[in-house]
């Protein structure tokens, strides 16, 4: 599966390349080339909170950003077809509250599982290609979009700890361990290998055309497959990464 979107992602890319020069060397009106740099602000969660996570104690954005190019077919006035090829990075830092949450932590290096009680900092940071499918309608000087991507992840981390609480092992009637604070007290965390290779989801947005050259767009993506594989079980409710993303545009041809 994963070799299989990786191939049609090239051919997406592939294609993109070569209608761009057709697009930059033809002069058809109906097509142009658009490069976008963004910001983006989001998270990964899962939906809707487990009743675990008793409260959510911090969240900090980490530094995302978006740039790449879009082709569009304009098929009338106001139909289209949007190909897009992005490299962007999306992060977090956050701390909750859980209780009896399942986890699987390393401590005084000793690995351990059960239900743990107590604080958790989690720390999620990826790098990735994307290559969004879009419908566009253009109303006046805003074209709207909304379609499916596939992203392929080359850079990925998702590690923590688990501190100020206590563990139960195996089960919630389990030996009590109690977890501190500092780097030999807490519980370390870190499942960066079982996280997917390859990510789908769907993508919405607008883009609004100040000039003929410059614009200013907003896209909201919501990924659907999850950030771990399949057969990850240490985290038992299914994260999915949701983020927004505000930037510029600049019209190539």
């Amino acid at each position: 599966m994963k070799k299989t979107i990786i191939a049609v992602i090239a051919a997406l890319v592939t294609g993109l390349t070569v209608n761009a020069e057709e697009c930059c060397t033809s002069g058809h009106g109906d097509l142009s080339l658009v490069a976008r740099a963004g910001y983006s602000i989001g998270g990964t969660a899962p939906l809707p909170l487990p009743a675990e996570i008793r409260k959510l104690n911090s969240f900090t954005p980490q530094a995302s950003i978006s740039v790449g190019l879009d082709l569009v077919k304009n098929w009338n006035r106001k139909w289209g077809t949007l190909l897009g090829l992005r490299v962007e990075n999306k992060g977090m830092r956050e701390d909750a509250n859980v209780k009896n949450y399942y986890m699987e932590i390393t401590k005084g290096g000793e690995s351990m599982a059960g239900n743990f009680t107590g604080n958790e900092m989690t720390f999620v940071r990826q790098w990735m290609v994307t290559v969004p499918v879009m419908a566009t309608l253009t109303v006046n000087k805003v074209m709207l979009k909304c379609g499916p991507y596939a992203s392929v992840v080359f850079n990925r981390e998702f590690s923590g700890w688990a501190h100020n609480g206590y563990l139960r092992v195996d089960d919630p009637t389990g030996e009590k361990i109690m977890i501190g604070e500092g780097p030999d007290e807490r519980g370390d965390y870190d499942f960066s290998e079982s996280m997917r290779d390859v990510q789908m989801g769907v993508m919405l947005g607008a883009d609004w055309h100040l000039s003929k050259r410059w614009g200013l767009y907003a896209d909201i993506s919501w990924g659907l497959t999850g950030i771990f594989k399949a057969d990850f079980k240490t985290i038992e409710q299914t994260l999915y990464p949701i983020y927004g993303t505000i930037g510029v545009t600049y019209r190539i041809h």
